[in-house]
Order: C-alpha cells, then sequence, then structure tokens
C-alpha cells in the first residue's frame, strides 16, 4: 500500500513509543539501556499510557441502565403507549351498557271555554320519571329496556284519576344487516387493539435501540481513548527520538535530512495528540448526553471500565432471521399496523353498502291513580272509572303485559351514486397495499441487516487474531528497523515507513474488538433481545 509521508510519520511514533516503553515506566533519573528499550512489552507501554488518562471509570451495565431512564425516545415511545391504551380503552367503551333516566316536572294554567272543560282555568301539573339500560353489542346491535311513570293532575271536573299514573315499558332492538353490521361495528376497537400492540413493541424497540447506542457509544468511547493513548506515546516517544537523531547527527552517523524528519515527525504527532483529545472529548460528550449526566468532580471526560467481550457465540443464519422476524418489534409494530389497516377496510366494504336495519320491540301500558266522582250535565248519579290505584299498580300492569305494545319493522337508506362509502373504501385499499409494501420492505432490511451483522460477528474472532498476529509481525519488523537504523544501515525516514505498519496493526486490533462488540450489539437489538442467551439454548 502506498502511504504518505504525513501518515507514515504519524503512525511511526507508535512503535517508537513501545520500543521505548522503558523510559515511560522506569523510575525518576533512571535511564533504560538500549536492549531494555527493545525488548519492552508493547501491551505494557499501551497499558501504563490507558492508566495515566484521566476521567471517570464507567461500567456499561450502569451505561445501559441510566441511558434507558433518560433517553427522550424510550419516554416518547411510552407516552404513546399510554396514549394508545387509552385510545384502545375508549372504543372498548363504546360497547360498556349503559345507564339513563330523566325526571322531569311541568305545570300550566291554560283558560278554557268548553263547557266541557269542567273549568274555566285549566289547571295541570305533570311529573314524569324514566330509567333504563342500554348498550351496543360488537355485531352492531343496538338493544335498549326502559321503564317511564307520569303523573298527572287536573283541576278538571271531568278528571277520572286525581291523580292519574301511567307508566310504560319497552324493549327495542336495532340491528344492521348492512352498512354498520359486523365489522363494521367493532372496526375502530380492533384497529385501537393493533395500534395497542403496535405502541407496545415500539417501546420495547425504542428501549432496545438506546440500549445498542449506549452500547455503541461505550466502545466508541474505548476506541477513541486507546486512540488517544497511541497518539501521546506517539508524541512522547516523537521527542526521544528526536533527541536520539539529534545526538546521532551530531556524532556524524546521521545527515541533517535526518534530524529535520525528526523533527517534521514531532510535530505531526503533536497535531495527531490534539485531535485524538478532541475525539475522545466528543466520544466522552456523547456518553454523557445518552446517560443524562457530566462526569462527576473536576473530571472532564467518562472513561469505558469494561473491555469489549472477544468471544460471541455464532448462531446460524437462519436461526438469526426466523428469532428477527418473529421479535424484532419495530417489524411487529408494523404488522401491527397492517392489520389495523385491514381492520378499517374490512369495515369500509361493509360502509360502503346500502342501510337495511331491523328494528322491533316489545312493551307496555299500564294505569292506576286515584278514582273521582264525576257528575254529567242533568245527573245526580256519579260515576267512576274502574282504573284505580296507587302508582305501583301501573307499574305491574307494564311488567305483567295487560296492555302489550309490540313492533317490528325495516329501515332502508341507498345513497345515490354511493360514492362516499365507496371513495372510502378504495382509499383504504390502496392503504392496505401501502402498508404491506412497507412490511415486505421492512423484512427485506431486516435480513439484509441480519446477514451483514452474522457475518461480521462470525469473522470477528478471526479477524482479532488477524489483527494480534499483525501487531507482533509489525513489532518485530520495527524492531529489526530500529537495530538497522542504529547501526547506520537504514534512515529515519524508513523507521517512519516500517513503524507506521505497527500503528495501523494496533488500530485494526481496537477496530477488530469494537466491531464484533458493535455487531452483537446490533443482534440483539435485531433479534427483539433474544440473542444470544435465548437463541444459545434454542440452537
Amino acid at each position: 500500500m502506498i502511504r504518505s509521508v504525513r501518515s507514515s510519520r504519524l503512525h511511526a511514533g507508535l512503535a517508537l513509543a513501545l520500543l521505548g516503553t522503558a523510559i515511560a515506566v522506569a523510575p525518576a533519573g533512571a535511564q533504560p539501556t538500549r536492549g531494555e528499550i527493545l525488548t519492552a512489552s508493547p501491551d505494557s507501554a499501551l497499558a501504563v499510557a490507558l492508566e495515566a488518562l484521566p476521567g471517570e471509570p464507567l461500567v456499561l451495565a450502569e451505561v445501559l441502565d441510566a441511558a434507558l431512564g433518560e433517553a427522550s425516545i424510550a419516554r416518547i415511545a411510552a407516552a404513546q403507549l399510554d396514549a394508545a391504551a387509552g385510545l384502545a380503552r375508549r372504543e372498548r367503551g363504546a360497547f360498556d351498557p349503559e345507564l339513563f333516566g330523566r325526571a322531569d316536572w311541568s305545570g300550566a294554567d291554560t283558560p278554557q271555554t268548553s263547557p266541557f272543560a269542567g273549568t274555566d282555568i285549566l289547571q295541570t301539573e305533570t311529573s314524569v320519571l324514566e330509567a333504563g339500560a342500554r348498550m351496543r353489542l360488537n355485531l352492531g346491535t343496538e338493544i335498549s329496556a326502559s321503564l317511564q311513570s307520569q303523573r298527572f293532575t287536573s283541576n278538571s271536573a271531568y278528571t277520572a284519576l286525581a291523580p292519574e299514573y301511567r307508566a310504560t315499558g319497552a324493549l327495542t332492538l336495532r340491528q344492521p344487516l348492512l352498512k354498520g353490521f359486523g365489522p363494521a361495528a367493532r372496526a375502530d376497537l380492533l384497529a385501537a387493539d393493533r395500534g395497542l400492540e403496535g405502541a407496545a413493541n415500539r417501546l420495547v424497540g425504542a428501549r432496545l435501540a438506546v440500549q445498542a447506542e449506549a452500547e455503541a457509544a461505550y466502545w466508541q468511547l474505548y476506541a477513541a481513548e486507546r486512540n488517544h493513548a497511541v497518539s501521546i506515546l506517539v508524541r512522547d516517544r516523537a521527542a526521544a527520538f528526536l533527541d536520539d537523531t539529534s545526538l546521532r547527527a551530531e556524532a556524524g552517523l546521521v545527515g541533517p535530512s535526518q534530524v529535520a524528519n525528526a523533527e517534521y515527525f514531532l510535530a505531526e504527532a503533536e497535531q495527531a495528540v490534539l485531535d485524538t483529545s478532541e475525539l475522545l472529548d466528543a466520544a466522552s460528550d456523547r456518553l454523557a448526553s445518552l446517560i443524562g449526566r457530566r462526569p462527576s468532580g473536576d473530571r472532564t471526560r467518562f472513561r469505558p471500565h469494561d473491555d469489549p467481550p472477544r468471544d460471541f457465540p455464532v448462531i446460524p443464519q437462519e436461526t438469526l432471521l426466523a428469532a428477527a422476524f418473529a421479535h424484532n418489534p419495530d417489524l411487529l409494530a408494523l404488522e401491527s399496523d397492517l392489520k389495523a389497516m385491514n381492520a378499517r377496510e374490512a369495515a369500509a366494504r361493509w360502509d360502503a353498502r346500502p342501510t337495511l336495519d331491523l328494528v322491533g320491540g316489545l312493551g307496555g301500558g299500564g294505569l292506576a291513580g286515584s278514582a273521582q266522582d264525576i257528575y254529567f250535565f242533568g245527573s245526580e248519579d256519579p260515576v267512576q272509572t274502574q282504573w284505580g290505584g296507587p302508582r305501583s299498580e301501573s307499574l305491574k300492569q307494564v311488567f305483567r303485559r295487560d296492555f302489550p305494545t309490540w313492533n317490528v319493522g325495516m329501515v332502508f337508506s341507498l345513497p345515490i351514486g354511493g360514492r362516499e362509502g365507496g371513495g372510502e373504501h378504495d382509499r383504504l385499499q390502496a392503504e392496505v397495499v401501502r402498508m404491506q409494501e412497507m412490511v415486505v420492505s421492512a423484512r427485506r432490511l431486516l435480513e439484509e441487516e441480519v446477514r451483514a451483522q452474522q457475518r461480521e460477528l462470525a469473522r470477528g474472532t478471526e479477524r482479532l487474531e488477524l489483527a494480534t498476529a499483525g501487531v507482533e509481525a509489525s513489532y518485530k519488523q520495527v524492531e529489526i528497523g530500529m537495530i538497522e537504523f542504529r547501526n547506520g544501515q537504514s534512515t529515519a525516514f524508513e523507521v517512519v515507513r516500517l513503524a507506521a505498519d505497527l500503528a495501523t496493526a494496533q488500530q485494526r486490533y481496537s477496530a477488530a474488538l469494537v466491531r464484533t462488540a458493535r455487531a452483537a450489539a446490533i443482534l440483539r437489538q435485531l433479534t427483539g433481545g433474544r440473542y444470544p442467551t435465548t437463541m444459545e439454548q434454542e440452537n
């Protein structure tokens, strides 16, 4: 691979840093020998640099819990779930039994001219008491039962009952046969229930997305911190390399171009420290935003406490796809939306038909009161009605159906053209097709993502082994280059070029760790949290 001079010099310091670990960890005043520098452990050098970085350590489990508590998308999804639950409750209430009643009192003074009115000014008082219950069934049937009692008084001389009690009872039914029947009657309830399922799945999906994002941010912070530690080692050892090159130039072992290379390399390393520091701060700020707090005390950034896991179970793609299709919350939410749209489309199909309702009812009446003597013109013998009795007598007559009533009939309505109902049905049919295609598209994208993440995870172990081997091989390569440089068989520029391979290998090693952990987190999200524990048992 062809690298720019600047990139090579930026990476070279890593090798020099690792070779000079003894300088970083040696006691004050102690000068390591050339053999100690050449045999220093790269891992120990990086560990020392990482340990020296300031910041508040965070455990991954703490980050996930805090992110769930602070995530706005999870709170929004929870609020949407509450709203969907309220809507479903409202639609169920449409089929709840309902009690109703009425109480009314009225009176009137009416002047009379007829001799049969029995008085010049007719004074009447009426009170009406009514109670009943009604409900709507999920087939569209409307049932109502009511009982009404009326009390009437009058100052007319020809009033047979004073007071007069009349009672009426009725049981009525209205059953849609076309428009409003069955699916049309319960469409709103079915759609609300499917909407509730979708909202619940979206809440699960939001929580999984928050956890996946927080975990990815955590491992991003891990990689940024490791890269920053490498840049610090590069900078420190670049300074030492410049001193060593200057001494060799004074001794006539190397020329001024070698010193210039070392000076330029140190300047680039200083800028690299600034760049990686900014990237580390940005990664820490992102994590702080997710968990809703800043580092405590005077610390300015967070530090990852955990290391990325190295071993993850590799599940076959078809098993992962089956779990994703069955449990992915976003896909399940879309399928719930499709079911809700199907319910509305079925209702619109019925509502596009004419209105044809069967109506009927059974009832009865009752009459009672305090019988009065009535004297007609020219007669001295009073006349009384036979329907005397208290109010309760009129009510008993209703329940005994002494005076039954009944009715049955049909109600028909046909909109000419049927454009309103037909147009709504056409619209919802198109919406169903749109939702079906959205589900198909979501399944395809889900399959693509699952396969990609499974491949990334399956190759994670191999990628990590290759990255480790690359670090070891590059380290040996730089060791040889440093020996040749000190023996005058190589140049500083050549050492810089060789050291770039080791820096790249270290970055690949960090990336391999983070990529595998990120792939596992995404698979947990895509499978609805089933990966890996539940699927290991199933597999």
